[in-house]
């Protein structure tokens, strides 16, 4: 069941987090949607430009409204991730998308508030939502990258104003987290003063989490174990960081970074301990499963599981 993102913050807000999940394949849709209908929790279910042009965008979109027939209990939203304005009139005039973003952080302000409100005019005008960001996260989002010395934390100060003549509907904020399986490379961890004094100045606004992979130090392991060389230092966002962020008035968290380490994980440990075995669908299964398991662990870390109902009335 298609869901407006309006009415999925309204329910959660201050209360429960939606998990926002990057799919680029089919394993991936699967498992995010079975592990949804079990759940019984409400989702966003997210696409990046890198991804539409990998598998291509008519070809996402149809495996999503497939998911969609054969998990008919799930309820979820269909969003644009980190579009630019190309991207985002794009999906806005495919009809497949009830969701966008437009990320235009990296522009001055004055830029940044023009191209977010030419999206907003032309996404309400067919009754959907978008999300813009203020403020710029370090880190690497597919093929965007961002050097740690340009990261800039959100303005409180410029939120009410940015949002004033925008009218998005929620507001990416950087924070201290960042794109990638690198976070936190200061060791500070979520600016919580920033996010209160946002809350503050927006109360009941929604703001949305970029970045909120947990980055699993087991998962990194066991990837270099089986061949792998990826860093042991890299940190995500904690339990304890996301239960508290949420009451600040984070409703969607982004999560793209874990999927792809259960990804890498699966397919090294099949691939290095069966080295005779070329069929891509036993590591396939293997990876629906576990990714199945890791969102019905995240609903309930988020206190979504058991939250659709409340969206169906």
């Amino acid at each position: 069941m298609l869901v407006s993102t309006k009415d999925i913050f309204k329910d959660c807000y201050g209360k429960y987090g939606i998990a926002a999940v990057n799919v680029w394949c089919m394993e991936q849709v699967h498992a995010l949607f079975r592990a949804a209908e079990k759940a019984d929790a409400p989702f966003i279910v997210q696409t990046t430009p890198v991804a539409r042009n990998y598998a291509n965008g008519d070809m996402l979109i149809s495996m999503i409204q497939s998911a969609a027939r054969i998990y008919p209990k799930a309820v979820f939203a269909i969003h644009l991730d980190h579009g630019n304005t190309e991207h985002a009139f794009d999906c806005i005039d495919s009809g497949a998308y009830n969701s966008v973003m437009i990320d235009a952080s990296h522009e001055p302000y004055k830029e940044n508030v023009a191209l977010t409100k030419a999206i907003v005019k032309k996404a309400h005008a067919k009754n959907i939502t978008v999300e813009a960001e203020l403020g710029v996260l370090s880190g690497i989002e597919d093929d965007l990258e961002v050097d740690e010395k340009h990261k800039k934390f959100t303005q409180p100060a410029e939120v009410e104003d940015f949002v004033t003549q925008t009218n998005c509907d929620s507001l990416a904020v950087a924070v201290g987290t960042s794109h990638g399986a690198y976070k936190f490379s200061g060791g500070k961890g979520l600016q919580f003063d920033i996010l209160k004094e946002i809350q503050e100045r927006l109360p009941g606004f929604p703001l949305v989490l970029h970045g909120g992979s947990a980055v699993n130090v087991e998962e990194i392991q066991r990837i270099n174990s089986a061949g792998g060389q990826l860093g042991t230092d890299a940190k995500g966002v904690s339990n304890k960081q996301l239960l508290k962020a949420i009451g600040y008035g984070v409703c969607k968290i982004n999560i793209a970074t874990d999927a792809r380490l259960i990804w890498t994980r699966v397919h090294r440990e099949f691939f290095n301990l069966s080295p005779a075995q070329f069929d891509p669908i036993i590591p396939g299964k293997t990876y629906m499963k576990a990714f199945e398991e890791f969102n019905l662990e995240k609903f309930d870390l988020l206190k979504a599981t058991g939250k659709a109902g409340n969206l169906r009335r």
